[in-house]
């Protein structure tokens, strides 16, 4: 997979910087972006990540916005005028600026989540909570899904040779 996948908990060394997991860095060396693309989570306390991938669909989201819209400029302003081009280092860390790690909540420890085309970053604590409430959440989407495609009950078999 090309992707993001898996969650990692890692430590902010004494100089605020952070490490990327390795399978991280490795899909942002194949994208072959130069640092590393941030923005606030819309929906999270959390924050969106990635590089070529990412920004494409972003692009994609608001070129099927009518140019002018105010949707589009409410995306925009939402998606890339809030978004950080943070550096990563030779050892694969980065520092996460002051206004990330207040909108996301990271004091100390910070929590990499995949998303496959993304990734994010999460105070450690706050992505337990979601990833409960993702998974209570799911369950219930899935009992709902089975409900809606459960075959229709079939008649009851006749035995062969049995007479009406």
């Amino acid at each position: 997979m090309d992707g993001y996948v898996s969650h990692y908990t890692n430590k902010l060394d004494a100089k605020g910087r952070v490490s990327i997991p390795a399978p991280f860095r490795a899909v942002l060396v194949r994208d072959g972006f130069d640092g590393l693309y941030v923005h606030p989570s819309l929906d999270q306390e959390a924050l969106d990540c990635g590089g070529h991938a990412l920004l494409r669909e972003i692009d994609g989201l608001l070129s099927g916005l009518s140019p002018y819209s105010e949707e589009r400029d409410l995306f925009s302003t939402a998606l890339i005028g809030t978004s950080e081009i943070l550096k990563v280092d030779s050892e694969g860390r980065t520092i996460l600026t002051e206004t990330l790690k207040n909108y996301a909540g990271v004091t100390g420890e910070v929590t990499f989540v995949g998303h496959g085309h993304k990734f994010q970053i999460w105070e450690p604590g706050r992505f337990r909570a979601h990833l409960e409430e993702a998974r209570s959440r799911v369950r219930d989407l899935r009992r709902q899904l089975s409900a809606r495609h459960a075959a229709p009950e079939a008649p009851p078999l006749r035995s062969h040779g049995a007479r009406e």
